[in-house]
């Protein structure tokens, strides 16, 4: 262009995007939380570290807490579904009126950890267990964590009704 004019005449096309039209991936969020999960316990102690877990829980899956307090233990095993979806990696869902079961063969935050050279912090399976834990807390439900392999991540989580409820 030889002046602002021309510059200014020429159509424009506007494209329109928005965050939901892109995949939703955060894997680097996992090394990012590993290293805060490796500051919060060499500065202040494992129980700093399921403090804030539980206090991140509370917050962002509040949605799903409101649902496993209605009793709908289906909205966990969607939810589970979806992520392991997003993040491309493999996990069996196996869900009954009253337990859901999760094994999963390789945890793809651990493999994504150990893909940028890093290890995981030991305390890196809180991830699991106290997250669960916390989203259950007030609910119809209990989270237990049967089984953890630190070097891979690999899991089995049952969620189960509380007796009486």
């Amino acid at each position: 262009y030889h002046t602002i004019r021309e510059a200014l005449l020429v159509p424009k096309e506007i494209m329109v995007r928005h965050a939901a039209d892109n995949p939703y991936l955060h894997r680097d969020f996992h090394a990012a939380m590993n290293g805060g999960i490796h500051y919060l316990r060499e500065t202040f102690g494992l129980p700093a570290v399921r403090d804030y877990l539980r206090q991140f829980a509370h917050e962002y899956y509040s949605p799903l807490r409101a649902r496993l307090l209605a009793g709908d233990l289906g909205a966990l095993a969607q939810h589970t579904r979806e992520i392991y979806a997003a993040e491309e990696a493999e996990a069996e869902v196996m869900l009954s009126e009253n337990e859901l079961t999760i094994r999963v063969p390789s945890c793809p935050a651990v493999a994504h950890i150990r893909k940028l050279g890093q290890e995981p912090d030991e305390a890196f399976v809180e991830t699991t267990r106290t997250v669960n834990e916390a989203i259950c807390e007030g609910t119809p439900f209990v989270a237990e964590l049967l089984a953890y392999d630190p070097e891979t991540g690999a899991s089995q989580q049952r969620f189960s009704r509380r007796a009486g409820k």
